[in-house]
């Protein structure tokens, strides 16, 4: 008889509408990507705050990093903890660091590696493998990740995750309550300051991801610890148009403000309906793909982006070409992204979950 999975690699029932609501929001920041590249105005852009998706990952990670871990991180230990996060997190940041190396050097579309040294461009990729931020290549907007843009979240997400391990998990609630308040201030001074909450993926806007992780990840943590759960019958139809219309709404003079409602409020909002939605049989097996798609669709797609650019700027295709290559790109990466999930992500972790599975045991 097989022995049951020690305490330290068991999971916990999914919620499976909130995994489906994290593929709708991958999608978006796909999509705003493209659109982004074409559309540099993004009042002229149809989801030109697609980009607050990373605002509803960072508090929907909140929410589930203290479902699985408050009640026993205390057992398993910080060290275990990070090892499961890894896991979990690292093999794609190092796929998404190759894509994007050679997207760099190999890019039919333009591009200028020549610009710099063999050893820059090391320096650049190891960075990005190991997470550290290098924000030195101009040619990539001096991206915290030149190789990999979207990991300047995962950045933010592992400080998160390390700020939880050592303080977060210890705090009562009403200290919770009272830091998510102090970062909800700070998140609208960025907003206020900047005119919207784009930033924290460069150089320039490095802090403000500070602001965005600080109020989102406390706020999805104490939506479950106070369990503000919504029982509700929106299921995941209606719940992926109410995240929609957070993308797709229009970009006024009171943006920043307009933005920090969403991200104070409705988001957090959306979590509470989410876990306490009901899910139909027939919709089930969407929002599990969806949620296990959601990851690598998010980390590996930027290598496409990044050739995309460099072609709407040398070819500048019509508005119906246009239309077309978004339309095929982004089925594309999400097949692609399906293929690295089989082939490259659930073989990893799966292996490396038997490694240490042995290794606990032994």
């Amino acid at each position: 008889m097989e022995k049951p999975a020690p305490e330290i690699l068991q999971t916990k029932q999914h919620f499976e509408i909130l995994d489906g609501l994290r593929g709708v929001a991958a999608l978006a920041v796909v999509t705003f990507h493209f659109m982004e590249m074409a559309y540099s105005d993004y009042s002229k852009n149809f989801i030109g705050h697609g980009f607050l998706a990373v605002d509803f990952f960072f508090c929907l990670s909140g929410f589930v990093i203290g479902y699985a871990y408050d009640d026993r991180i205390a057992k398993i230990g910080v060290l275990e903890f990070f090892k499961s996060r890894l896991i979990r997190l690292h093999p794609q940041v190092i796929l998404g660091s190759i894509l994007g190396l050679f997207a760099f050097l190999f890019d039919p579309f333009g591009g200028h590696p020549e610009l710099y040294s063999a050893g820059k461009i090391l320096l650049v990729f190891i960075c990005s493998v190991f997470m550290v931020p290098f924000p030195v290549v101009t040619d990539r907007a001096f991206n915290l990740f030149s190789f990999n843009a979207p990991a300047w979240s995962l950045f933010w997400e592992y400080v998160a995750n390390i700020v939880y391990a050592f303080v977060l998990c210890r705090l009562n609630r009403q200290f919770l309550l009272l830091l998510t308040v102090i970062s909800a201030v700070g998140l609208c001074f960025v907003g206020y300051r900047t005119g919207n909450l784009m930033g924290g993926w460069g150089g320039p806007n490095f802090w403000d991801g500070c602001a965005r992780i600080s109020f989102s990840f406390l706020a999805g943590l104490l939506i479950y610890r106070s369990n503000w759960i919504i029982k509700n019958k929106l299921g995941f139809i209606g719940l992926t148009i109410l995240l929609a219309l957070a993308f797709v709404m229009p970009f006024t003079k009171w943006n920043w403000l307009t933005e920090s409602f969403v991200v104070l409020f409705y988001f957090p909002l959306l979590i509470a309906l989410g876990a306490g939605a009901v899910l139909t049989n027939g919709l089930k097996k969407l929002c599990v793909f969806s949620g296990k798609i959601s990851y690598p669709l998010y980390m590996t797609h930027y290598a496409a982006i990044w050739m995309f650019g460099n072609y709407y700027a040398s070819h500048k295709p019509g508005t119906g070409q246009l239309t077309l290559i978004i339309i095929t790109g982004i089925i594309l990466l999400v097949g692609v992204a399906y293929l690295i999930m089989e082939g490259f992500d659930i073989p990893v972790r799966k292996y490396l979950t038997e490694r240490r599975k042995k290794t606990l045991e032994s």
